[in-house]
């Protein structure tokens, strides 16, 4: 059975809140392997004058821990 572990990301973009989200996975996978999936715990976006001038998120990514065992062949 394998083990799953979560981790909890801050992410940002000046763009749109999708591009916030893959710059979270996108930078989690620099050193993370085995991501599963991504959960979206808190959406904010910032105003300036009345516009949104960048969009900010909590997101939760699960990743499958390596089994030792397997990597030392046993």
């Amino acid at each position: 059975m394998p083990i799953v572990k979560v981790i909890e990301v801050i992410s940002s973009s000046e763009k749109n809140i999708e591009d916030a989200l893959q710059q979270a996975l996108q930078n989690a996978s620099m050193t993370i392997k085995n991501i599963d999936s991504i959960y979206i715990k808190h959406i904010k976006a910032h105003v300036q004058d009345n516009r949104i001038t960048s969009y900010g998120l909590n997101c939760k990514i699960s990743f499958r821990v390596d089994n030792q065992e397997k990597k030392n062949g046993l």
